[in-house]
This record gives structure tokens, C-alpha cells and sequence, in this order.
């Protein structure tokens, strides 16, 4: 089985930093695409930030130039580096990833749990 677990979210000011982390663990033989979605009260889910596994990157135009996702394919990590946050960065922020696991060769699509950033003085 395979898991994404996420970490690092919490309450900021706006125009502060925090790093989200997800880790995949479990039987795994490779993974495609990572990213980070959120999704604010109210509002539908949406893409913040994809990653391929050879490194090029994709964002949502809100957080051009103040977000940032890297992975550690040795770890089967992905961090998103959210610097200058606004109030309406506030949401639950969630992992994504394609992986292939040991007993298959097709790629399942799986979820972290969430993680609150709150963006508020």
C-alpha cells in the first residue's frame, strides 16, 4: 500500500514563509508527477504547483514568483516553499502524486491527508 503523509502547514502573517512537506512511503517502484492542490472554504479544489520526476515545474498564476516546489526523488518527498503569503493563500493544502508500485506497472493516483495554512495577522 502506498501513503502520502504532509506536514508543515500552520498560522502565518501575511508576507510570511512556511515549507510544506509530503512523503510517500510504501511499496514503491516509481512516481510520475508530484504536486500540491488546496482548496479555501467554499471553493473547489485546485492545482497549486505540479512537478515532473525529471524537475520541470508548473504554477497557478496566483503564486508565480512567491511559490516554489521541489522533490527529493531519493526520498519520495515533495516540498512546497510558499514565501510572501496573503490572506488568500489560506486554505487546506494537499499532496498529489503518481505512483507506480511494486505489485503493478500502472500508475495510481494517490491523496495526502491535508494540512492547514492559515494566512492572518
Amino acid at each position: 500500500q502506498v501513503q502520502l503523509v504532509g506536514s508543515g502547514g500552520g498560522l502565518v502573517q501575511p508576507g510570511g514563509s512556511l515549507r510544506l512537506s509530503c512523503a510517500a512511503s510504501g511499496s514503491i517502484r516509481n512516481i510520475n508527477d508530484m504536486g500540491w492542490y488546496r482548496q479555501a472554504p467554499g471553493k473547489q479544489r485546485e492545482l497549486v504547483a505540479v512537478i515532473t520526476s525529471g524537475g520541470s515545474t508548473k504554477y497557478v498564476d496566483s503564486v508565480k514568483g512567491r511559490f516554489t516546489i521541489s522533490r527529493d526523488n531519493a526520498k519520495n518527498t515533495v516540498y512546497l516553499q510558499m514565501n510572501s503569503l496573503k490572506p488568500e493563500d489560506t486554505a487546506v493544502y494537499y499532496c498529489n502524486a503518481d505512483v507506480q508500485s511494486l505489485r503493478t506497472i500502472s500508475y495510481y493516483n494517490y491523496w495526502g491527508q491535508g494540512t492547514q495554512v492559515t494566512v492572518s495577522s
